[in-house]
C-alpha cells in the first residue's frame, strides 16, 4: 500500500489517480500511525512552504515523516512536498523545513522571465561528482528508468531546491539558470515538477517508484 500523505496541501486526487493508473493501491490519508506502517510514500504539495509546514505541525506529521524516511521506506516528494524536505526556504523567513536534506529553497530572480516558471521544460541527467571517475549519471536511478535524458515534464513554481550536497542532484533544468529539479538520496526521491500531469513520461516516473524493491 502506498500512503499519499494529506496535509490539505496538495493535487491528491490527480495524484492518486496516476499512481493507480499505474497499478498501484493508494490510501489518501493524513494519519501519523498508517505513514508509519505504509510501504511507500508520496509526498504531493501545492501551496507555500510556511502554511504547510504549520499544517503538518498541526497534523502531528513531522515526526512520522521523519521516522518514515530514516527507517528505508521509499519516500517521494513531488513540487512542494519536495521543497519542504529541506532545512530553509526564501518564502517563509524563519521556519525550518523537515531538514531531512541539507540545503535551502530559494525563489527565481532571473531578468527577463516569468515567475512562477510554468510549463514544459526538460531535465538533464546529472552527473555526480563522486561519480566521474565510474562514468555513472542519472541513468543508472531506478527512478529514472526508460526516462530519456532531455525529457519535457510540466513545472509550476517560483522557487527551487539548492542542496548542500551536490551528490544528491538527479536532474537539473534552465530557466534563466540551471536549477536542481530532480533529486535521490538512498530511499528518498523528489521532483520540482509534476509527474502526474507529464503525461506517459510522467506516469513511467511514478510507475518506477511504484515497483522499487
Amino acid at each position: 500500500m502506498i500512503v499519499v500523505i494529506d496535509y490539505g496541501m496538495g493535487n491528491l486526487h490527480s495524484v492518486r489517480k496516476a499512481l493507480e493508473v499505474v497499478g498501484a493501491k493508494v490510501k489518501v490519508n493524513s494519519h501519523p500511525e498508517d505513514i508509519k506502517k505504509a510501504k511507500k510514500i508520496v509526498f504531493p504539495g501545492v501551496g507555500a512552504f510556511g502554511e504547510a509546514m504549520k499544517e503538518l505541525k498541526r497534523r502531528s506529521l513531522v515526526q512520522p515523516i521523519k521516522d518514515a524516511v530514516k527507517a528505508g521506506t521509499p519516500f517521494l516528494g513531488l513540487c512542494l512536498g519536495m521543497q519542504l524536505l529541506f532545512e530553509k526556504s526564501d518564502e517563509a523567513p524563519g521556519m525550518k523545513g523537515l531538514c531531512v536534506l541539507d540545503g535551502e529553497v530559494k525563489r527565481f530572480k532571473v531578468k527577463g522571465l516569468k515567475v512562477p516558471h510554468m510549463g514544459w521544460n526538460n531535465i538533464a541527467y546529472s552527473l555526480k561528482p563522486a561519480c566521474r571517475q565510474a562514468r555513472l549519471t542519472a541513468y543508472n536511478s531506478k527512478i529514472l528508468k526508460g526516462i530519456p535524458n532531455g525529457s519535457y515534464m510540466y513545472f509550476v513554481h517560483s522557487y527551487f531546491v539548492l542542496p548542500k550536497d551536490r551528490n544528491v542532484i538527479l536532474t537539473t533544468t534552465g530557466y534563466g539558470i540551471n536549477f536542481t529539479s530532480g533529486v535521490c538520496k538512498d530511499n528518498i526521491y523528489g521532483f520540482q515538477f509534476h509527474p502526474e500531469k507529464s503525461q506517459a513520461l510522467g506516469l513511467k516516473i511514478l510507475e518506477n517508484f511504484v515497483d522499487l524493491k
